[in-house]
């Protein structure tokens, strides 16, 4: 059976000993606060209100992964629940821009070893694989 890509619902879990239900009532977007809190033992609130920033998922050695624009911070993040707010600097509610077909993106990636998984969306200004338009050929590296 292949190896599924990491989302939110299968990383922010709760601790060990815990019922693992126990946080089935929080949305998925929301498990990381509570994760963070019982693994770094301070109290973190979530901001209360969004931001018109809009991120672009991406997956990141088998995990779909959102980074924090202010802080350069990540998290694991899931399509079953768009959103993403940095549990490092507090950045609000923004949405998370997926692929049209999630399973597909998945399903390409399917035949790689784990940790050479990696996918961005086209048109994700950070993509370091970013088509260029009318880029062409740019003749030899090297000069004879």
């Amino acid at each position: 059976m292949p190896i599924a890509v990491v989302r939110a619902e299968t990383f922010y879990l709760p601790p060990p000993g815990t019922d693992p239900h126990a946080w089935d009532d929080v949305p998925v977007a929301e498990r990381v606060w509570r994760w963070y809190e019982t693994r770094m033992g301070r109290r973190i609130v979530p901001p209360d209100g969004t931001v018109s920033d809009t991120y672009f998922a991406r997956i990141n050695q088998n995990r779909w992964i959102a980074d924090c624009s202010s802080c350069r911070s990540a998290q694991v993040v899931s399509p079953a629940d768009p959103r993403y707010a940095c549990t490092e600097c507090g950045w609000g509610w923004c949405t998370l821009i997926f692929p049209a077909d999630v399973a597909a993106v998945e399903t390409a990636l399917a035949p790689l070893k784990p940790y050479l998984r990696n996918w961005w969306n086209d048109l994700d200004p950070a993509n370091p694989d970013k088509p260029v338009a009318g880029g062409g050929d740019p003749g030899p590296l090297t000069s004879s």
